[in-house]
Order: structure tokens, then sequence, then C-alpha cells
């Protein structure tokens, strides 16, 4: 099957992540497996190391504006692992769209078009905006409740936040493996082929959600 190239590219936000690659192996795994699960062929990559906050104005973005350079002139789509990778503020992935290059993000699938694209934008930002709101609502009536602020356990609780979500997502592979056995059974023999079948029986994803190539892959990478 022939292949279309694709132009990725890598964020972190933070010099000290750029220089330990945390993160980076990441974005690059989750996009090298989507683009051989969805039929691209990675030609270039970019990877941006930010310093700091407010690095969403694209002059300061010269990673990403050579990505979009690069995928103009291979009439190409620029891959991004995740949505915040591009930005976390809708309004920089609206001027981003204008630019005329078209983006696939690998954590939604390859039939997202720009309109939706900017619909889960906006709904993360909106989001974001409320639990910020609400987390400093909670601080000043805990300020006012005298209740000392800050907890030496904190790290503690978040391990175990982090622990107990990686376990819900462990149980979830395991019962959804049994039906992707069933299905490479009955002849599905790629990512896209189980991902469908698994879409066809009514199964959603643990986010309730749909199926793709991607999510199958994480499945299995967690079996």
């Amino acid at each position: 099957m022939p292949t279309a190239p694709i132009v990725t590219y890598i964020r972190v936000s933070t010099s000290g992540q750029g220089r330990s690659g945390l993160g980076i192996e990441a974005q690059r795994n989750t996009l090298v497996h989507f683009a051989a699960a969805e039929g691209f062929d990675v030609v270039r990559e970019f990877v941006e190391v930010e310093t700091g906050k407010g690095a969403d104005a694209l002059d300061r973005r010269p990673q990403l504006k050579a990505a979009l350079a690069a995928a103009r002139k291979l009439r190409c789509h620029v891959g991004v692992a995740k949505l915040d990778r591009l930005s976390r503020d809708v309004h920089f992935i609206s001027g981003l769209m204008a630019h005329k290059v078209p983006f696939v993000v690998a954590e939604l699938g390859p039939d997202v078009d720009p309109f939706v694209l900017h619909l889960f934008a906006a709904l993360a930002e909106k989001e974001r905006a409320l639990i910020s709101t609400r987390t400093r609502q909670a601080l000043s009536a805990a300020k006012a409740r005298g209740v000392t602020l800050g907890n030496p356990r904190l790290h503690v609780a978040r391990k175990n936040a982090v622990e107990a979500v990686q376990a819900e997502a462990d149980r979830y592979a395991a019962n959804v493996l049994p039906i992707i056995k069933e299905a490479q059974k009955a002849g599905a023999t790629t990512l896209r082929q189980i991902a469908e079948a698994l879409n066809a029986r009514g199964i959603p994803t643990a986010r309730g959600g749909q199926w793709y190539a991607q999510s199958v892959a994480n499945i299995l990478e967690r079996t």
C-alpha cells in the first residue's frame, strides 16, 4: 500500500525535559506507530524545546515554523502526538489553521477535520479555565477557614492518583484483549481492522469514544 509523507512535530515545555528526553521519546513512539498504522511515511521530524511559559507566538516556536514550511513544500500534513503539543490556546491553533497546512493528531485519529480540532481545543481551554477557577475558590475557602495551605505529602497523593489511573487502564486493557484476539481469529490482521471490528461490535474505548489504530496499539502495549 502506498504511503503519504508526513512531517512530525514534537514539543516539550521546559529545557529540563529537552535535555533529559522526558516526553520526547513518548511522543516520537506515538507518532511512529500512528504513521505505520495509518499509511504515513515520516519524512521530517522537528523537536521544539521551550524555555518557559507564554511561548505560543509562532516567532517563539522556530521548529514549528520550520515544520509548517517543510509541510507546505512537501504538500503534506504535520503530525503531532496530542493536540496540546501544538498549543493549549484555541486562538493560537486557529492561527495555525490559517497557514493552510493540515494537521493530524495521533490520539484523535486520522479523520478529524479542522473544525473538530477547533472544538477539541475550545473544550480543553474551557475545561482548564473551570479547573483553575474552582482551584482558586477552594484554596480561598480553605484559607478563610484557617487551613494551612500546602501539603508535604502532596507528592504521595499524586503518585497514588497516577497509580490508580494506570491500574484502571490496565484493567480495561485486560478486559478488551480477549475481544481483540477474537477479532484477530476472525481475520483482522492490522490495527485498523481490529479498530473497525471493535467499533462494529459497539465496544467503546476507555474514554467512551471510537477506536482507531493508535488506540488499539495503546491497548496491546499494556498487555
